[in-house]
């Protein structure tokens, strides 16, 4: 519960701490007073989005602290901008604090009974009184598993298609990629080295034959000269064995020259064999704007891969089928669950609404809560729910939202926020003047019942009604004070007489009458 609440410069307040205790309290005062000024700083401290305008006019720095005993929250907003929220002193993020106070409070504002014109909020209300967290579990996660078979098979169905149209022509690259039979990266440079010598061959039989003639074809040749340097030196052993070496590798270079002079012959039908092949090797290389056999190669076995992908698509897409088949079965039967726990409950709902509504002072209250098939299955189940209301006898059932008048709705939501109190274990509830447009004996009513879901739980009632404060067990007045330099939001804890004077005050204003006075006194001693 919240047992202490500390502002300070936030809007009007300059620093306001308020002591809670549990039961029921009763936050009272003028309008303008600041009451809402207070709500908004609790709203700030639960994870609500920093606004810099709130930061009192002058200061740098607004801190709300809220103590709910096992946790102290505390929110921090400078003026540059910078922002930090603390959990028992360790920061944590804006998310986490929302999730933290979603398990510790409650707030209930005037427009949070617009939430009854939301199919997905009276869907909410269903599951928090059928206690279903274990079926809504089971279903989200099998319908993810669903959603995410859907869409593998569509994607590949698309895929599908896409590669289907473009079969006859992936074909056709591949055949002739694969006609050509590419083997080798390096064919391309032996080839041009080749088609080079078929091209040359007379040039190349003239160089060779010059080279010939210069090694060997008389004493002046270089192995002429080098068998006279030989002989000149045979007394040098080591010059003359070197010579010799020089010698035997000479002759070695003579004989290859002319093994190649003697093969080198022209060749016409070779060399159009080659320059064929290399015509067509270089046609596909510009075709698919690449730069070596390497990278043709790697097109091909792309191409025949797709042609691979191509033939095994039915069969993909035959067994994502059957995935998708199996997921929904176990949806189907998900779904199947989570509605059956919401229509063991929607009796017993309608019947509390009901008989609380007629507490209210609407007594032909007609209730009924519709469960129906959507088309398809949806994020929370395939049931949508709406709540039907008749305020009157022979008056038909319609939605809510469209018959209810503003003070019936505010009445309608008080039943709700009661139903749903007694099962779950939300520790704090505040309404923010949730009394709006009721009077008299339906606003007794209205503190009566706060009054009950006050016996298990912390109730604060932000209120102008003297039938509700008078039913709480501890009493607040917020009011405005002038200072020197501006006006401040302050509030105070009211001991009895107090209360007879702020609930008198509260039916008759400023000019308390005996009478007032009385009826206060009635009132609080109910």
């Amino acid at each position: 519960m919240l047992q202490h609440l500390h502002i300070q410069n936030y809007a009007l307040i300059s620093q306001l701490d308020i002591d809670l205790r549990d039961g029921f309290s009763a936050l009272t005062g003028e309008t303008g007073a600041g009451k809402s000024i207070i709500l908004g700083a609790l709203a700030l401290v639960m994870g609500g989005r920093a606004d810099l305008k709130t930061i009192t006019e002058g200061e740098e720095k607004c801190i709300i602290e809220a103590d709910f005993g096992e946790y102290l929250i505390r929110r921090e907003l400078n003026r540059n901008g910078r922002s930090r929220s603390l959990v028992n002193d360790e920061v944590v993020s804006q998310s986490e604090l929302k999730s933290l106070a979603n398990k510790l409070i409650d707030i209930h504002s005037q427009h949070a009974n617009l939430l009854l014109e939301n199919d997905i909020f009276q869907l909410s209300i269903v599951d928090a009184i059928a206690q279903n967290e274990k079926e809504r579990d089971t279903y989200s996660t099998r319908y993810a598993a669903y959603c995410q078979a859907e869409q593998k098979l569509r994607e590949l169905e698309q895929l599908a298609e896409k590669t289907r149209k473009d079969q006859d022509y992936i074909a056709f690259q591949f055949e002739q990629l694969d006609d050509a039979k590419l083997n080798d990266s390096d064919e391309l440079s032996q080839l041009e080295e080749e088609e080079y010598r078929l091209s040359h061959v007379e040039q190349l039989k003239s160089q060779l034959q010059i080279a010939l003639s210069a090694l060997n074809d008389d004493e002046m040749s270089a192995m002429g000269l080098l068998r006279e340097a030989r002989t000149a030196l045979q007394d040098e052993k080591e010059l003359s064995t070197r010579l010799q070496s020089v010698e035997i590798e000479l002759k070695d270079i003579v004989g290859e020259i002319n093994r190649l002079a003697n093969n080198t012959e022209f060749d016409p039908e070779r060399l159009q064999i080659v320059q064929e092949r290399l015509d067509l090797l270089n046609t596909l290389l510009r075709k698919h704007g690449v730069q070596s056999l390497a990278e043709l190669i790697a097109i091909r076995d792309e191409l025949g891969a797709q042609m691979n992908k191509i033939a095994s698509f039915d069969e993909e897409i035959a067994q994502s089928k059957r995935e998708l088949q199996t997921c929904r079965e176990a949806l189907v039967k998900a779904a199947s669950l989570l509605t059956k726990s919401r229509m063991a409950v929607r009796e017993g709902i309608s019947e509390h609404l009901r008989n609380d509504l007629s507490k209210l002072g609407i007594a032909h209250a007609n209730v009924d809560i519709q469960i129906s098939a959507l088309d398809d299955f949806g994020e929370y189940g395939d049931d949508n729910v709406q709540f039907l209301f008749a305020a009157n006898l022979n008056q038909s059932l319609r939605p809510v939202s469209e018959v209810a008048s503003g003070g019936e709705i505010a009445r309608f939501m008080l039943c709700v926020k009661a139903l749903i109190a007694s099962t779950n274990g939300l520790p704090t509830i505040i309404f923010d003047e949730i009394d709006t447009g009721v009077s008299g004996e339906v606003a007794t009513q209205m503190g009566q019942i706060m009054r009950e879901m006050a016996s298990s739980r912390q109730i604060i009632a932000i209120t102008h009604l003297p039938q509700i404060a008078a039913q709480a067990d501890e009493q607040f007045k917020v009011y405005k004070q002038d200072t020197a330099s501006r006006t401040e939001t302050h509030i105070c804890h009211l001991g009895p007489k107090e209360r007879v004077q702020q609930i008198a005050s509260m039916m008759s204003g400023k000019d308390i009458t005996d009478a007032a006075l009385t009826t206060a006194k009635e009132l609080l001693n109910k």
